[in-house]
């Protein structure tokens, strides 16, 4: 596979739109997919803004979300650039990694599973 190099950016600019990387992405996704298979989770939503990125995994697609996982590098250095956000807009965890921030949903996942 051939090396994919990005466009450089000028000293001291902030990046056009946050993403996620791949190794985060696959770990949310690998999430999104086993709590679809659980039959909780049915649709989600990804956004790219200036400032943060957010995976967003619904009941169904006409409600709120029932989680959003976001992530905002410019909270990097204070409370962790991770967040989970219930439906009602409440942060559930907050953290430096990708992980542990995912553990409470996780958690649930298998308490479905034993059910």
């Amino acid at each position: 596979m051939g090396t994919v190099t990005p466009f450089p950016r000028p000293a001291g600019r902030k990046p056009s739109q946050i993403g996620f990387e791949r190794i985060e992405l696959t770990r949310i996704l690998d999430l999104y997919g086993r709590m679809v298979a659980a039959g909780h989770w049915r649709d989600y939503a990804i956004e790219f803004s200036r400032d943060s990125a957010v995976f967003a995994a619904f009941r169904r697609s006409a409600e709120r979300p029932e989680v959003r996982i976001e992530k905002r590098p410019d909270l990097r250095n204070k409370q962790g650039m991770w967040a989970l956000v219930n439906e009602q807009g409440a942060v559930l965890k907050r953290g430096h990694d990708l992980g542990p921030v995912l553990a409470p949903v996780e958690r649930r996942l298998m308490k479905l599973i034993e059910d």
